[in-house]
């Protein structure tokens, strides 16, 4: 029978590598027949074994519990196989998936409003996703308060969008061409706000009292994500329940029957542009605090991932979400399904270079599911008798 060794978890953040690099032989002295495993939401499981090297055992009892008094050291449970400490690393990761997808729903929304909405392919969201957390990163290391610093960021999210809704609206460029137009053009403007670095770090030892969102409190990240989440949902079901949200709904509709109406639908386009890219800056500046830095390519790929939360959601509850609101809730509960998918799968040893190309292939696998659900049940038209049916 094997011996039960028990079995400790750090977390990935910051602090923990810093207190391994810096203390590693102190720690190898004062763990003795101890597993440790090093968890976090995008990586692989690292387990160590550590031995007393003659250190007495009262002294490495009482080095352990002042790592957990600093709360660098989580223990997790005793286990003899195994087998089992991959699974307590991988369920030990989920919080942190779920509050990372809240985060990415957030911006899944503001995909929504262009996707969904307005029926418009939008790319400048790779671009403003980053700008939002570069203005985020850069207002708070400088004093500002966390609170205005998100909303600024907000703000540059919707000036990007303005930017492409004047493109595609009174230059005539096509919505996906104008969307690139910006996003290349943010990756000059982001560099700028970061004073030409290529990323900005925001250390969470050093703002713990001031970020919303952080990896060191998982719980507290949740809540916050939450109650942005409700926020902003309820908001958008109040505009798009107003006299300008239905006549926006009717621009992604129909535009010659809302033309038709009074409508002005370059307008309405421009507004929800602004509106999208506002919420992607805002979820930008929240994965920016909960990751603790800001990259000029942090928005590489945003736009896969928003259609993937949102077809997701669609697919998973298109039939019990009937209600607007509830359809954008979806797409909040599609980023987070993703997420704990990607946390499984790098559970199960897929590289995080590949993390990319699964991306690519959940999407197209969700966007086929509707058009082989229709083939699959549609019904077969049975001709008609006569001379030419005979």
């Amino acid at each position: 029978m094997r011996r039960l060794r028990r079995i400790f978890v750090f977390p990935l953040t910051s602090a923990a590598e810093k207190h391994l690099v810096s203390e590693k032989t102190l720690i190898k002295r004062f763990f003795k027949g101890t597993r440790v495993v090093l968890a976090g939401i995008e990586c692989s499981p690292k387990i160590f074994d550590f031995r007393a090297n003659g250190i007495p055992d009262q002294e490495r009892v009482e080095k352990v519990d002042t790592l957990k008094r600093r709360g660098i050291l989580y223990p997790v449970a005793y286990c003899g196989f195994e087998r089992n400490i991959k699974m307590l690393s991988f369920l030990s990761s989920l919080p942190g998936a779920a509050a990372q997808g809240a985060i990415w729903g957030i911006m899944a929304v503001g995909v929504f409003i262009t996707y969904k909405i307005l029926d418009l392919a939008d790319l400048t969201v790779d671009g403003s996703f980053g700008t939002g957390g570069a203005v985020l990163v850069v207002c708070t290391a400088g004093g500002m308060n966390i609170y205005l610093a998100m909303l600024l960021a907000l703000l540059a999210g919707c000036a990007a969008g303005f930017v492409t809704g004047v493109l595609n609206t009174k230059f005539g460029i096509p919505a996906i061409l104008a969307g690139i137009l910006t996003q290349i053009a943010l990756y000059s403007v982001n560099l700028r706000i970061m004073s030409g670095k290529a990323n900005q770090p925001l250390s969470a030892m050093k703002y713990k009292d001031i970020l919303l969102v952080t990896l060191r409190n998982i719980n507290k990240s949740l809540l916050v994500c939450g109650i942005f989440v409700v926020v902003i949902i309820a908001l958008l079901y109040w505009f798009f329940g107003t006299e300008l949200g239905h006549s926006l709904r009717a621009t992604g509709c129909n535009q010659a029957m809302a033309r038709a109406n009074g409508i002005n639908t370059s307008t309405n386009k421009i507004i929800g542009f602004v509106l999208s890219n506002g919420l992607v800056a805002l979820a930008g500046g929240l994965l920016a605090q909960y990751q603790g830095f800001a990259d000029v390519n942090m928005g590489r790929g945003a736009i896969v991932i928003g259609l993937a939360a949102i077809i997701i959601g669609d697919v998973v509850f298109g039939k019990i979400f009937k209600n607007f609101a509830l359809k954008l809730l979806g797409a909040v509960f599609g980023g987070i399904i993703y997420y704990v998918v990607i946390s499984f799968v790098l559970w199960l040893g897929l590289p995080a270079n590949d993390l990319k190309m699964l991306t690519a292939a959940v999407v197209a696998l969700f966007l086929g599911i509707p058009y082989w659900k229709a083939k699959l049940t549609e019904k077969r038209i049975i001709p008609s008798g006569g001379k030419k049916n005979a």
